[in-house]
C-alpha cells in the first residue's frame, strides 16, 4: 500500500552518542488481513513492568533519552527531556510520558519553545532481531498530539537502510485509528507500507489500554491490536526492493506535539496529555528445542573442536557422530549452547569472517542468536562455513548473509 502522508523524525540518542534519522509514515486507510496463525512466544529477552514509586524516573538500564527541540524533521513543536515532568512511574505499575504546554526555558528550531515531552529509547541497553515486541498502553488523545512505539534498526548504514517498524502511532485528529508501517530503502517517507487499524468498538483508543504489538520473523512481521491481527508484510509486499528486516532493532516510545502529518495544536487542544504505558515485553518467537544436531554443508554437524568446553574453543564443521560436541539446546532466551558453554562470535565482532567459538554465556549480543529460512543469525550476519569447504575440521564463522550452501542449517 502507497502512503500519502510522510512524517520525519531525526533519531538522536544524546546519553549514547548515536545519531541517526527516521522517518514515520502512516498508512491512509485501513486494511483488515486474513488471519494467520499466531507464533509461541515463549522466553522473554525483555520487560518493563515500570513497579517503583510516584515519580520515579525510567530505569536507566533499560531507557535512555533523545533530547532537543530540533523539529525532529518534521517541524514538531516539543523539546524532548530527561525530565520526570515528562516521563516517571505513577506508583500503580505504570510509566506516564506527559506533554506539556511550557517552554521549560528551552529554546526549539522555531524560538522558545511551547511545549515539553519525552521519548525513551533503548538503543544503547537492549537490541534484539526478530521476536514478539508489545506494549499495553493508554494513548493521549487531543489534536496535535502524536504518540508512537516503534522500533529502529541498529545497523544497516543509516535510515532508511536500517529500516523501521513502526508497531504503533496515532495522530489527534483520528482518535479511532491506529497505524503500523515499515520503512526501508525504495519504500521510506511516503513511500512507506503499511495498514490502519479501526476501533472495533467506535471508541476512541485513548479511552483505554489496549496492547500493541508485532510478530517480527525473517520473512514476515504482522501486527495486532488486543491480540486480533490486522496486517501482515512480507517480501513479497516490497515490489523487489530490498528486505531490510534481519538484524538488531531498538525500541522508541514517544509523545510529539505538532508536525506535518498529525498537524498542530489549536482552539480544541487540551494539555497536558498523558502516553501511559502499562509495560513493555519482548520476547522469542519459539521456545527453543531439546538438545539435537544442528547440520550443514554435505551433511555435516556444527561441533566443538576436539570437545573441549574451554572458553574460546573454536567451533567447525565435522561428521555427525552423536557426541556431546555437536548436541546443541536453544533455551529460547536467543542463544545456542554446547557443553554447559554459549555459541559466540569471537571479541563481538561484526567483520566477515569473525570466527565462532564457545564461550561461558554471558548475556551479550554477540550470543544472541536467530534462526529462520535455514539461516542462523547474530546481528545481521549469518553462520558461515569459511571457505565453503566441507572438510572434516572446517572453521565456521560469520559472514553477510548470502544465501549459499555453506550458509544453510538444518536444526534437529
Amino acid at each position: 500500500m502507497k502512503l500519502k502522508r510522510s512524517r520525519i523524525a531525526a533519531v538522536v540518542a544524546i546519553g549514547a552518542a548515536l545519531v541517526g534519522t527516521s522517518l514515520l509514515q502512516a498508512p491512509a486507510q485501513a486494511k483488515q488481513e486474513a488471519a494467520q496463525a499466531p507464533a509461541a512466544a515463549l522466553a522473554t529477552t525483555f520487560e518493563d513492568n515500570f513497579d517503583g514509586p510516584a515519580g520515579q524516573a525510567p530505569d536507566s538500564s533499560k531507557w535512555r533519552y533523545d533530547i532537543g527541540g530540533s523539529g525532529w524533521g518534521n517541524d514538531e513543536r516539543q523539546y524532548y527531556t530527561n525530565s520526570t515532568r515528562n516521563s516517571a512511574k505513577d506508583g500503580n505499575g505504570n510509566l506516564v510520558i506527559t506533554a506539556r504546554q511550557e517552554s521549560g526555558g528551552f529554546q526549539c528550531h522555531y524560538g522558545t519553545c511551547q511545549y515539553t515531552s519525552a521519548r525513551l529509547l533503548t538503543a544503547q541497553t537492549f537490541t534484539q532481531t526478530y521476536g514478539r515486541w508489545e506494549a499495553r498502553i493508554k494513548i493521549p488523545g487531543t489534536q496535535g498530539v502524536w504518540p508512537a512505539f516503534w522500533m529502529l534498526g541498529s545497523q544497516g548504514g543509516g535510515w532508511p537502510n536500517n529500516g523501521e517498524i513502526d508497531i504503533m502511532e496515532n495522530i489527534g485528529r483520528e482518535p479511532n485509528t491506529v497505524h503500523g508501517t515499515i520503512h526501508g530503502p525504495g519504500y521510506s517517507g511516503a513511500e512507506g507500507i503499511g495498514a490502519a487499524y479501526n476501533s472495533p468498538n467506535g471508541q476512541p483508543f485513548r479511552n483505554d489500554f489496549h496492547t500493541y504489538r508485532v510478530d517480527w520473523a525473517p520473512d514476515a512481521i504482522t501486527w495486532f491490536v488486543d491480540g486480533v491481527q490486522y496486517q501482515r508484510r512480507t517480501p513479497a509486499d516490497l515490489g523487489g526492493d530490498q528486505w531490510v528486516f534481519n538484524h538488531p532493532f531498538f525500541m522508541i516510545m514517544n509523545v510529539a506535539v505538532g508536525g506535518y502529518w498529525p498537524g498542530y495544536p489549536d482552539g480544541s487542544t487540551q494539555m497536558p496529555q498523558t502516553m501511559t504505558i502499562d509495560y513493555v515485553r519482548v520476547s522469542t518467537l519459539d521456545g527453543g528445542s531439546t538438545n539435537g544436531q544442528i547440520k550443514g554443508l554435505a551433511g555435516k554437524c556444527l561441533d566443538v573442536a576436539g570437545a573441549n568446553s574451554a572458553d574460546g574453543t573454536p567451533v567447525q564443521l565435522y561428521d555427525c557422530n552423536g557426541t556431546a560436541a555437536q548436541s546443541w539446546s536453544r533455551p529460547g532466551d536467543g542463544t545456542i549452547r554446547a557443553l554447559g558453554k554459549c555459541l559466540d562470535v569471537a571479541n563481538a565482532g561484526t567483520a566477515d569472517g569473525t570466527r565462532v567459538q564457545i564461550v561461558s554465556c554471558n548475556g551479550n549480543t554477540a550470543q544472541q542468536w536467530s534462526y529462520g529460512n535455514n539461516d542462523i543469525v547474530n546481528r545481521g550476519k549469518c553462520l558461515d562455513v569459511i571457505g565453503n569447504t566441507s572438510a572434516n575440521s572446517t572453521p565456521t564463522g560469520i559472514w553477510t548473509c548470502n544465501g549459499q550452501a555453506n550458509q544453510k542449517w538444518t536444526i534437529t
